[in-house]
């Protein structure tokens, strides 16, 4: 897992790794504004999942400062963003109530899709890639908006507006060519 940010727009303050995140404390230099990102790689494993879970529910509950979640969730939250009838809600209702309770709002991607496949002879795709707000943050920036680009590898941008500030979450497929802030 990657995480880009530009310093000439952010100073970095705590940072933590965990087994399916890493955690920025990020101050935005143009207002002092003060949040923390997190990119979230959630595992494919079902036997996983309640841990992943359980590892967001605990870094995002210890935030005093607004979050951003970012990243290949691996959990989709309704039938409608898979591609057979092969659903279980037992995840999305626990991914729909751990939004819930932490006060957070997705943002909609604009841009090509960001959904994953498997490897099986007719492949099942689904919804994948995720940013994740809470009001707090969205208050502050009411017009943020998500634009995936895909290339070699993928990059979101997530920008808020007016300030036209760009966090890249980059999920790395063979080589990471860093293109600057």
């Amino acid at each position: 897992m990657v995480l880009g940010i530009c310093l000439s727009n952010f100073d970095i303050g705590e940072i933590e790794e965990g087994v399916f995140f890493i955690r920025f404390k990020l101050r935005l230099r143009e207002d002092d504004f003060m949040f923390t990102l997190i990119s979230a790689y959630g595992p494919a494993q079902l036997d996983q999942k309640s841990h992943f879970l359980s590892e967001v529910v605990r870094v995002c509950s210890k935030e005093a400062v607004p979050i951003v979640i970012g990243g290949d969730i691996n959990i989709i939250r309704r039938p409608h963003e898979k591609t057979n009838d092969n659903y279980n809600d037992r995840w999305s209702f626990l991914f729909n109530d751990v939004i819930d309770s932490l006060n957070l709002k997705e943002i909609e991607m604009t841009g090509s899709p960001n959904i994953g496949g498997n490897h099986l002879p007719i492949q099942t795709f689904g919804k994948l890639d995720r940013i994740l707000v809470c009001t707090d943050f969205e208050s502050k920036y009411p017009l943020t908006s998500v634009h995936a680009l895909t290339r070699e590898f993928l990059i979101t941008l997530l920008s808020f507006l007016p300030q036209i500030i760009h966090l890249h979450l980059i999920s790395l497929s063979s080589s990471l060519n860093w293109v600057g802030c």
